[in-house]
């Protein structure tokens, strides 16, 4: 259970002696979050005793009489005003008009509590304000939390960005002195090396785009009746120039066609993920594996092969967003580090997950279960 701090500013002792009682063991739920509160309940004779209070250990929730000897509580609330705390301050008045109402509200006042008042209404009043300062704080938190995670994704981002551009920028200075580079092949490569890092680029463009519009909500999903036979047979044909070119066999095992319903894009991006990182990521004169089978209502896919392999530490941090595995075999792979987190949000979205099982040095599978959309869909709509 989660306590709140309360402040009852009264003159009159039968009065903040009633309030103490009743939230003693007064809870309100805010079931949105979760959660259970109860009350902390101190209390103040005085405008100045309360001003200590609040300067000293500033409470949560300020029930505050306008009427009081010495200054009011309207004058209180004007200088607690500027201090800009995490508070919510209900007026306690007999006599509230239209101006005092106004008044009090553009100093901050959340509501107001008109005496006399009976052990309901101050509950009734309390709860309003209680699940309005946890939304409250609890936007405040999202907010925070969200500027972090801009900040360290922009940080991210930029750092990926940086050695290929540094890369393209160090490479077009030498071409651009025609004195420094004479032999025609190594000018040639020296445009091939510009081609592969811009190559990366606009494959890590690609790859923020994708999650960006699988996370926003905002792409429009197009489902429809799928063949996975037929959807994984085009990311082998789309990686076959590479895994040619090295020597890998890619092989496809799947008895006859296997229905889905899915957005052909989505299902494109998760094949063509796995099958070009089972080739990028494999030695040469390798193997690439892709097996597709139905198991209990979801197409299972597995994609396996012979390459380099990881190390459980590995494995366990793969499918987080900008995540790389950097060590001397993969120090000439170029990768954006978000085809496998994007594999994992879409999984996701179909009802399903994706697994690795991996040995260093003898290579790794990839198992990606998803549902039809339209079950999935249902199902999550079941789950709220």
């Amino acid at each position: 259970m989660e306590t709140v701090n309360v402040l009852v500013v009264d003159d009159e002792l039968g009065i903040r002696a009633a309030v103490s009682r009743v939230l003693r063991g007064f809870t309100v739920a805010v079931p949105d979050f979760e959660l259970e509160v109860g009350f902390d309940v101190s209390e103040a004779e005085s405008g100045e005793q309360a001003l200590d209070i609040i300067q000293a250990t500033p409470p949560q929730i300020l029930l505050l009489d306008n009427k009081l000897p010495g200054i009011s509580g309207m004058e209180v609330l004007e200088q607690v005003a500027p201090l800009g705390l995490d508070m919510h301050i209900v007026i306690i008045t007999a006599y509230a008009s239209i101006e005092t109402a106004v008044r009090a509200t553009k100093q901050g006042a959340f509501d107001f509590l008109p005496k006399p008042f009976t052990p309901t209404d101050l509950k009734s009043t309390v709860r309003k304000t209680t699940k309005h300062l946890v939304v409250t704080r609890h936007a405040k938190a999202l907010a925070a939390e969200k500027r972090r995670l801009r900040f360290q994704f922009i940080s991210v981002l930029a750092h990926e960005l940086k050695a290929p551009l540094n890369a393209v920028e160090g490479y077009l200075n030498i071409l651009r002195d025609p004195g420094l580079v004479k032999d025609e092949r190594v000018h040639h490569e020296f445009i091939e090396r510009c081609l592969v890092r811009t190559g990366f680029m606009r494959k890590m463009i690609v790859d923020l785009l994708d999650l960006t519009r699988i996370e926003s909500g905002e792409r429009p999903r197009e489902i429809q009746d799928c063949d996975l036979v037929h959807a994984a047979r085009a990311a082998l044909d789309t990686a076959a120039p590479d895994a040619r070119e090295r020597g890998i066999v890619l092989a496809l095992h799947a008895d006859g066609p296997i229905p889905l319903r899915a957005d052909p894009a989505e299902l494109a991006i998760m094949l063509n993920n796995l099958v070009s990182n089972a080739v990028k990521y494999n030695r040469d004169q390798g193997r690439v594996d892709v097996t597709l089978r139905r198991r209990n209502g979801e197409a299972v896919i597995a994609v396996s092969d012979t390459g380099i392999g990881l190390t459980k530490d590995e494995a366990a941090k793969l499918f987080n967003d900008f995540v790389r595995i950097k060590n001397e075999k993969t120090a000439n792979i170029l990768g954006s580090g978000l085809g496998l987190s994007t594999v994992k949000k879409l999984a996701l979205l179909y009802g399903g997950d994706i697994k690795v099982a991996s040995d260093p040095d003898k290579g790794s599978t990839f198992t990606l279960t998803v549902r039809d959309a339209d079950a999935a869909s249902a199902q999550t709509a079941a789950d709220r």
